[in-house]
């Protein structure tokens, strides 16, 4: 028996939508809808294995319901404008996979559905039909099966109803489930129903008298009289009801089941639509991406050393080439690509050392303009610290658009070339990179040169593209010349002393155990502090405690709601440190044993590309998230250690973002209160709540503080009152006091909302882009948080530049000045310096100069600066 299945398109796409979290593409699209859309189309494909597929979807036309009932579906809110713009892009989508579509003017999607079914039903078919629409239930039988998707969390269940399920679930036949909806109306379509009966005596009746026609021939046996009368008064709006409800299973249309015959979906053009939608996990269903056969056509491997002398010496002779270093579990080779077309992969092959290596690239650095992904990478095989001698592609695409998760190569060539190149698991799956080039040497070499051609060709469509957002000169000036500083960052790392930490842990888990026995005897019972299940459980039933919060697996125990009750309840307080102290022992004092290297140092790994508003981040490990706020958490900067002979230096932005405002905001208030070098919390205090300097208390000084930080991230008073402990209405007060106080602000903030959502995006005092797509939402929560990072994002942004500049003019000086102390860490508006005790004054003075030189501003940029035997001496 052949297999229809039939899928209705915006029922699925509504559901998907709800279903999956927001995604958007790096245009800008939102694609949650589509993609939850495809992912329950594949997972039916692969299910079914159907011989016809077709998807149905509604037209914005009236209907023959419409012309019986004008308020047919009146109550039917809007499409969200991001779903609605999806609907379009799946179609395109859908057509380029070769899917056959249905849509006709005057019906519905379940008619088409229907009549489609019923069709196939009488040609001998089994039909599968999936929808997220329960009325469809009325055309199963027992070779039409109803399938109703539910997403939830990105993962979806199927529930299945033939004839017999439906009978099973609702007590009647599909035929009398079209009598129900008559009876009891529909919300969803505005279908009126009959007054006074709902779900539950709908089924009631059809259960006792069968069908609509047997209920008015027998109205009288109705045993309640509201019921009984109802049904009499509104005998036409019933039938007029279940008109509306009955889905035309003998719509007019012409269909050709061959044209729904399936195929290969897998295409070419499908494969394009997906990589530009950013589906990366979907492109595993294509065997392949696309051949580029003109482009790949120029590329060869080279494994004879003369030959790889004339392809280094070509290098030299050009204004800019393309390269890509394959190196992971093995030193592979490297491939160069050139203005003409041509590109080659040098492989190792034994002669190709990465000694070799090193001293062509350093030389062709000399010649020419390097172009690649990746650059911090491919530092350690040139010898050249001129950045302007290179171009990182991967970069100048984050800059474009810093909202994307990650950039590869094939992401560039999408987006900035149109072309379609399969991403390193399409071709060789789980294979290393030794194994691929011995596996498949020609996939690999096609693999190899495509990286560096595309770096090339990418290099002046970014460039330009930069140009035209006012970002080249952020590229050129910031950060390329910070790829070199952060490599040699990485290269130095962190001396740590791993007997200390291990003594740390040791600490840490007599603590831990201290705190375990104190919650126990406080509980009055032994439990596991671990789980919120339990731990709700003790807190609010057994012992209970105010403001606990049910949740569908139990009370909530975030730290929003514990950090309320800690100072009126020590096993709260206990549990709070507890927690603290176990993501101490696992993160920090076990986690980080784990990353020290044979050179007893720790060598992370700062990224450029990975936050929306340009901060540094650090990762393998995260030594940006070292804890500050616990006394024993602080207390491990005490194992990262300068090397013999040395002490550490740290520098340290004082109220960079509260500056930055100041000359933003231009308001004449605040950078006059920067300027009378006095605590500016106490001077804001005294302005806003109109005391002396001199007679503002520690809490006054405190709520100015937390408002002054507040007003830089879009406080609410809300947000201020939780914070504070105090009322949602004297928070307002504080915050409209302080606007009253520095106007300026205001201004400021209200115009980077403005501006914000005029032009998708805001700008730092570089030139930075940050856009914000979420100001364009239709949901007030997402507008909200638009909003905020509207406000926060230039100030931010434009601190991250400033360290950036900082961390460039410092590492520059500490080389110029022929000094052996290095700059070895960037912590958020910190930097510190492993410094030779006899270069300590020097180093202090270029920490000194060159970070408060770091930008012009309207307010002195001022440093803290500390020296010490280790980093918590030196903090």
């Amino acid at each position: 028996m052949e297999k229809l299945v039939l899928i209705d398109g915006h029922s699925i796409l509504n559901r998907a939508f709800y279903g999956v979290p927001d995604l958007t593409n790096s245009a800008g699209l939102h694609t949650n809808a589509i993609y939850g859309f495809l992912n329950i189309l594949l997972k039916i494909l692969e299910e079914e294995k159907p011989d016809y597929l077709t998807v149905a979807f509604d037209v914005k036309a009236p209907t023959f319901r419409h012309e019986l009932y004008n308020e047919y579906k009146g109550t039917r809110k809007p499409m969200p404008q991001e779903l609605r713009e999806q609907v379009p892009v799946l179609k395109e989508t859908l057509a380029a996979m070769g899917v056959k579509m249905m849509e006709k003017a005057g019906l519905e999607a379940d008619d088409i559905l229907g009549t489609i079914a019923k069709r196939a039903q009488k040609e001998g078919m089994e039909v599968s039909l999936v929808s997220g629409d329960r009325d469809l239930l009325q055309v199963a039988t027992d070779v039409i099966k109803v399938r109703i998707p539910k997403t939830k969390g990105g993962k979806t269940e199927i529930e299945d109803y033939y004839a017999a399920d439906v009978e099973a679930k609702y007590q009647v036949n599909p035929t009398a489930f079209i009598e129900l909806k008559a009876l009891m109306g529909d919300t969803a379509d505005n279908i009126p129903g009959v007054p006074k009966v709902g779900e539950k005596t709908a089924t009631e009746l059809m259960v006792q008298f069968g069908s609509l026609e047997n209920l008015y021939a027998h109205v009288d046996e109705v045993g309640k009289k509201s019921v009984r009368e109802s049904l009499i008064t509104n005998k036409e709006l019933a039938y007029l009801s279940k008109t509306l409800a009955t889905i035309n299973v003998d719509s007019p249309f012409d269909f050709s089941f061959e044209e729904a015959r399936v195929h290969d979906f897998y295409t070419e053009e499908a494969y394009v639509a997906f990589k530009k939608l950013e589906f990366k996990n979907l492109l595993s269903h294509f065997e392949k991406g696309i051949s580029n056969e003109s482009i790949t056509a120029g590329f060869q491997r080279i494994d004879d050393l003369a030959k790889a002398e004339d392809i280094f010496q070509k290098a030299c002779e050009e204004e800019e080439v393309g390269f890509a270093i394959l190196k992971k579990d093995g030193f592979a080779g490297i491939a160069l690509a050139f203005a003409d077309g041509s590109c080659f992969f040098v492989q190792n092959s034994g002669l190709l050392t990465e000694a070799y290596l090193t001293e062509k690239m350093s030389e062709a650095a000399l010649h020419t303009r390097l172009c690649c992904g990746d650059i911090k990478s491919a530092y350690r095989y040139i010898m050249c610290d001129d950045t302007q001698r290179f171009f990182d592609v991967i970069l100048a695409a984050y800059l474009l658009n810093p909202l994307k998760n990650d950039y590869t190569i094939a992401d560039v060539a999408n987006e900035y070339l149109g072309l379609m190149i399969p991403e390193w698991a399409q071709r060789f799956g789980k294979a290393s990179l030794m194994e691929a080039l011995s596996s498949h040497p020609e996939e690999f070499t096609q693999h190899a040169c495509f990286l560096a051609y595309v770096a090339l060709k990418a290099t002046l469509v970014l460039r330009k593209k930069l140009e035209e957002a006012g970002m080249l000169t952020l590229m050129n000036e910031i950060e390329m010349p910070l790829t070199y500083v952060l490599y040699d960052m990485e290269q130095e790392g962190i001396l740590v002393k791993p007997e200390e930490l291990k003594a740390y842990g040791a600490a840490l888990v007599g603590r831990i155990s201290e705190l375990e026995q104190r919650i126990y005897k406080e509980a009055g019972t032994e439990f596991n502090i671990n789980s919120p299940k339990q731990l709700g459980e003790i807190l609010f039933d057994r012992l209970k405690l105010p403001g606990g919060k049910k949740t569908k697996t139990g009370y909530s125990t975030a730290a929003d709601v514990l950090e309320k009750l800690a100072p009126e309840h020590m096993i709260v307080a206990d549990v709070l440190e507890y927690r603290g102290l176990a993501k101490l022992k696992s993160t920090y004092a076990d986690g980080l044993y784990t990353f020290i290297g044979e050179d007893n140092r720790i060598h992370s790994t700062f990224n450029q590309t990975i936050t929306a508003t340009g901060r540094i981040s650090s990762t393998d490990p995260n030594l940006q998230n070292i804890p500050m706020r616990m006394e024993l958490g602080r207390q491990i900067r005490k194992v990262f250690v300068p090397k013999e002979g040395y002490i550490f230096t740290d520098a340290d932005y004082s109220q960079i973002e509260l500056r930055i405002l100041a000359h933003m905001s231009g308001d004449g208030q605040l950078i006059d209160a920067y300027k009378m070098h006095a605590d500016i919390h106490r001077i804001t205090a005294s302005q806003v709540f109109h005391i002396p300097f001199d007679e503002v208390t520690d809490l006054q000084r405190r709520n100015a503080k937390a408002v002054n930080f507040g007003i830089v991230y879009g406080i609410s008073s809300f947000g201020l009152s939780q914070g504070l402990s105090i009322t949602k209405k004297e928070a307002a007060e504080y915050i409209e006091k302080y606007f009253a106080t520095y106007p300026g602000v205001k201004n400021f903030l209200d115009q980077a909302v403005k501006d914000a959502k005029e032009k998708g995006y805001v700008t730092t005092l570089f030139g930075r882009r940050r856009p914000v797509p979420e100001l364009s939402s239709s949901n007030f929560m997402q507008r909200s948080f638009g909003e905020r990072v509207a406000m926060n994002s230039p100030i931010q942004g434009t601190a991250a530049d400033v360290i950036k500049i900082a961390m460039i003019k410092v590492h520059r000086r500490l080389k110029e000045e022929k000094l052996a102390s290095k700059l070895i860490l960037q912590v958020h508006d910190e930097l510190l310096i492993e410094t030779k005790k006899e270069e300590a004054d020097k180093v202090r003075q270029i920490l000194e100069e060159e970070m408060s030189r770091a930008a012009q501003l309207a307010v002195r940029l001022e440093i803290d600066l500390h020296e010490g035997n280790d980093w918590y001496e030196a903090k």
